[in-house]
């Protein structure tokens, strides 16, 4: 196949850590030509995506970890198929470069995550859908009814921007703490901004399961564990990852959220599971393919590329 990557700076990866680049190597051994698209590149002629295509050699080493060939200006779905993969946030111009993309997809070109499935998919209000699932949770721009809410969970909650990601902006607040009118009219912008409101978890100090979905179905799953110093277990802020299994809590979580994921063409997920509750629904640019890999000692990358190799198969029939 020819699969191509809309991602964000490749000389800015982290060959060591970063799902992109993992998957780009496993496609590579797997036989695929690979291609990179920087969002900025993308355009539309008529009915017709296209974008400046750049042929790309990957190699896991850190001091010489890609080459570009000479770019192509042409149609996206003259490519088998495309992957996602720019970081959040989802800003306008995520939103611009998810119409384009839906252009090839009509086009026949297999995109993954699907571009419906991320237009309609925020990461926080998607956990929504799944009531049982979830903390008990409100969402609202209302200083009084987020007071009314921590008081109703004891005296402490978690509030998260709407549009946040990698933990940004998340706050335990306390109802006895002197900043507490002041964050929350940060974080609600004066009330011009609804946050969600979730009980707080104290399972969360233990850490924070990531499960990787494919195709609506468990790959498997990391701990992150929070840093002594902080709330957020996100391994960019400095959160420890170890191994861990799906208890059976895990398990009904997953075959809750799956058939949606399915259903919403969102094929590449990663869920966010305290206590066994369900935090957040990841799908703009899930990450933990390499942790996964080698805590297990699989190759969870490769994994998912054989997965694609699938969908594609069943995408031309």
């Amino acid at each position: 196949m020819k699969i191509g990557f809309v991602m964000d700076p490749l000389e800015h990866v982290n060959v060591l850590a970063d799902t992109t680049f993992a998957l780009m190597l496993a496609a590579r051994a797997r036989g695929h030509e690979l291609f990179y698209i920087r969002p900025e590149d993308l355009a539309a002629e008529g009915d017709e995506a296209f974008a400046h295509i750049y042929p790309v050699a990957v190699r896991p080493d850190p001091a010489d970890k890609f080459t570009l060939g000479a770019p192509v200006y042409a149609t996206l779905h003259t490519l088998d198929c495309v992957m996602m993969r720019k970081d959040p946030p989802f800003d306008v111009a995520y939103l611009y470069d998810v119409a384009l993309l839906e252009l090839a997809q009509q086009k026949g070109c297999l995109i993954l995550n699907s571009p419906r499935g991320l237009r309609d998919a925020n990461e926080k209000l998607y956990a929504l859908h799944f009531k049982e699932a979830i903390p008990t949770t409100i969402v609202t721009n209302r200083a009084a009814r987020i007071k009314a809410f921590m008081a109703e969970q004891g005296g402490r909650c978690v509030l998260k921007p709407l549009d946040g990601h990698g933990g940004s902006g998340v706050l335990v607040v306390e109802q006895d703490d002197r900043n507490l009118n002041a964050l929350i009219e940060i974080s609600t912008d004066l009330e011009r901004r609804p946050v969600m409101c979730q009980a707080y978890i104290a399972a969360a100090r233990e850490g924070d399961k990531r499960i990787i979905m494919l195709n609506g179905k468990p790959l498997g799953a990391i701990l992150r564990v929070p840093l002594e110093s902080e709330h957020r277990s996100n391994i960019h802020v400095g959160g420890r990852v170890h191994q861990t299994t799906l208890s059976e809590r895990d398990q009904h979580i997953c075959a809750i959220v799956g058939p949606r994921l399915v259903q919403d063409g969102l094929f590449f997920v990663g869920l966010d599971v305290i206590g066994g509750h369900l935090t957040e629904v990841n799908v703009t640019s899930p990450t933990g393919i390499q942790e996964l890999g080698r805590l297990n000692g699989f190759d969870a990358a490769g994994e998912v590329i054989a997965a694609i190799e699938d969908a594609h198969g069943r995408h031309r029939q």
